[in-house]
């Protein structure tokens, strides 16, 4: 069985981006498991099932970040930046992504930031589609590329993220803690 089956389009409308968006939906066929629908969309209003999401995700990230509170996530989504939902086949929020964007003197930027996908839906391309759907964002941004970190000891998603093609970049990364 195949991984992925393939990406079936849909259209959803979201006035963010000037129009609408393709909403993906990704039928998967795990092996030992029957295939799944699932759908990769683009939050554009804020609902009581994402906060829920956020308290069930976020501590599979990190253990130091507390999930966001609803005037976070509020604030997230009517910010540049796109927050990523990937539902699975009952609608239920198994997985997200956050591509950031800012703008600086020498152009705009983007980067892929908290990539979770739920424990019980990881293997499925899940985290492949919603990386793949922030570069395609990124790209329609005008960014020059996408950037991303992702910790050495997660090694799954490290190699995803060369699978899809990220290189190294060769440059110092400093924090100023507060």
């Amino acid at each position: 069985m195949g991984q992925v089956a393939q990406l079936v389009e849909q259209r959803t409308e979201n006035p963010r981006v000037g129009g609408s968006i393709p909403s993906l939906a990704i039928p998967t066929d795990p092996p030992g498991v029957r295939a799944t629908a699932m759908t990769i969309s683009e939050a554009d209003q804020m609902e009581t099932e994402i906060l829920e999401a956020f308290a069930r995700l976020m501590p599979q990230l990190s253990t130091q970040s507390p999930p966001p509170s609803a005037e976070a996530l509020e604030a997230l989504i009517a910010s540049p930046s796109r927050l990523l939902l990937a539902r699975d086949e009952t609608g239920r929020i198994v997985g997200t992504a956050t591509l950031g964007v800012f703008r600086i003197p020498s152009g705009v930027r983007c980067r892929i930031e908290d990539v979770i996908v739920e424990q019980g839906a990881r293997g499925q391309g899940l985290g492949a589609s919603l990386t793949r759907r922030a570069i395609d964002l990124a790209k329609e941004i005008g960014a020059p590329g996408v950037d991303l970190t992702s910790n050495p000891q997660r090694e799954a998603a490290n190699r995803l993220y060369q699978r899809l093609g990220f290189q190294s970049r060769k440059t110092n990364l400093y924090r100023y803690p507060f």
